[in-house]
C-alpha cells in the first residue's frame, strides 16, 4: 500500500524563477522517494535590478506577478498539499524587496520568504547529498546561482564549513565581483581544503547541469578538470549569438554560462578537485525535503 503527497518549491533566484511539483512516495517499511512532476522555469532576471541600481524594476515586479499567479494556478491544478516559495540574493538586496513580497502576497496569493545565503546552502544540503558522500572521502559543494555562490566543505560524510559569497553569474556579467571577493574565496577554499589529501566537487545550478548535459556523460561519471577548461575556451571563443543558434542555448543561459564555468574551474583549481560531480540537486529540491522532513 503506498501513500502519495503532493509537494511544490518555488525559488526565486537573481536570474530565473522555478516551480519544483514532486510526488512524494510512501511505502511501509521504506524511505519516501522523491519524483519529480513537473518543472517550470521562467527567465525573470531580478539580478539585472538588484544588483545594478539596487532595486526591482516597476515591469519585472509585473512580471514576476504575472508568474506567481500562474505558479499559484499550476498548484492547484496538480493538488499540491504544501508549498514554500523562497527568494535569494536579488530580492535581499534589492531595497523594495519586501514591497514586492507584500505585493505577490496580495496580488497573487503567494507567501514568499527571503532567505539568506547561509539558509540557502543549508536547505541545499538537505538534498539528497548524503546518498552521494563516500564516507571516506572529502567533498567541495559549489551551487553557483546568479547573485551568490554557495561553499560547503564535506568530510567522511558531515559538514565541516559552509560560506557564502557574492560571486554569481549575473554580478559577474555586470563586472561587479571585484579582485577582493575572488581573494576571498580562494582563500576561503585554499585554507578550508588543504588537511586534505584529495577534494572532489559537487557542482549544483542551471548552469553546471547544462554544461553536463552537453558532456553526454553517464549521471554518475564526473567532469574532469580537463574538460572543464577545454569546454570553457570553446564556449569562449563563440559569440552570444552563435552560442544560442549553434549550441541551441536559451538566451538567458547563452551568457551567464561562461561566468558560471569560470567559478567552478577556479573551485577545482583553488582546491586541487580534478572532477566535479553534476547530481541535479538545488534549492527546489532541497525546500521539498527540508519540507516533508520538517526542517523548515
Amino acid at each position: 500500500m503506498i501513500k502519495l503527497k503532493k509537494y511544490a518549491a518555488i525559488d526565486i533566484g537573481s536570474n530565473a524563477m522555478r516551480l519544483l511539483v514532486v510526488n512524494v512516495v510512501e511505502q511501509d517499511g521504506k524511505e519516501p522517494q522523491f519524483n519529480k512532476s513537473s518543472l517550470v522555469r521562467v527567465p525573470i532576471r531580478l539580478g539585472q535590478d538588484a544588483f545594478t541600481v539596487g532595486e526591482i524594476s516597476e515591469e519585472n515586479m509585473e512580471r514576476m506577478c504575472d508568474a506567481m499567479k500562474a505558479f499559484n494556478l499550476l498548484m492547484k491544478v496538480h493538488k499540491v498539499e504544501r508549498y514554500m516559495a523562497f527568494a535569494t540574493s536579488a530580492m535581499r538586496e534589492a531595497y523594495n524587496g519586501k514591497e514586492v513580497v507584500a505585493m505577490i502576497k496580495k496580488k497573487a496569493d503567494i507567501k514568499i520568504e527571503i532567505i539568506d545565503g547561509k539558509k540557502e546552502a543549508a536547505i541545499i544540503a538537505s538534498t539528497d547529498l548524503h546518498h552521494l558522500l563516500k564516507t571516506d572521502q572529502t567533498y567541495l559543494f559549489v551551487d553557483v546561482g546568479g547573485g551568490s555562490t554557495e561553499f560547503t566543505l564535506f568530510s567522511n560524510g558531515k559538514m565541516i564549513n559552509s560560506r557564502s559569497f557574492k560571486a554569481g553569474t549575473v554580478r559577474l556579467l555586470n563586472d561587479m565581483v571585484c579582485d577582493v571577493v575572488w581573494d576571498e574565496i580562494e582563500k576561503w577554499i585554499k585554507t578550508n581544503t588543504q588537511e586534505y589529501d584529495e577534494v572532489t566537487l559537487i557542482g549544483s545550478g542551471g548552469n553546471i547541469n547544462k554544461l553536463f548535459k552537453m558532456s553526454g556523460k553517464m549521471q554518475e561519471k564526473p567532469l574532469s578538470y580537463i574538460y572543464m577548461n577545454s569546454q570553457y575556451a570553446f564556449l569562449n571563443s563563440l559569440s552570444y549569438e552563435q552560442r544560442i543558434s549553434e549550441l541551441g542555448l536559451n538566451p538567458d543561459r547563452a551568457d551567464v554560462i561562461l561566468p558560471a564555468t569560470r567559478i567552478y574551474l577556479n573551485a577545482m583549481k583553488w582546491s586541487g578537485a580534478r572532477n566535479i560531480y553534476v547530481p541535479k540537486i538545488g534549492l527546489s529540491d532541497g525546500i521539498v525535503k527540508a519540507m516533508y522532513y520538517g526542517k523548515i
